[in-house]
């Protein structure tokens, strides 16, 4: 497979923003709750799964795309598990 210069471009950009989403995430969340394990699984397969498959569009790679939506959407559940968890434990 050849990298092109636009390729490689789009590939960086993809890997900046991924990196950015982490810190818009660290600054909307300024509670003190604690987070707990599937929150924090959930986010990072989440981000994993958005670079893989944005890294699948900039590298017209279909199956990388695909498991990179199925990884970002097993995160998202997750997540919404751990958050759902929380909740019940802290009695809201």
């Amino acid at each position: 497979m050849k990298f092109t210069n636009k390729k490689l471009t789009g590939l960086v950009a993809v890997i900046v923003l991924a990196f950015s989403s982490f810190g818009v995430y660290a600054e909307e969340s300024q509670e003190a709750a604690p987070i707990n394990k599937d929150q924090v699984e959930g986010r990072v397969d989440e981000a994993q799964g958005k670079v893989k498959e944005a890294t699948g569009v900039v590298m017209d790679d279909k199956t990388m795309q695909l498991k990179g939506n199925v990884q970002k959407n097993v995160g998202k559940v997750q997540k919404n598990y751990g958050d759902l968890k929380q909740e019940v434990e802290s009695g809201k």
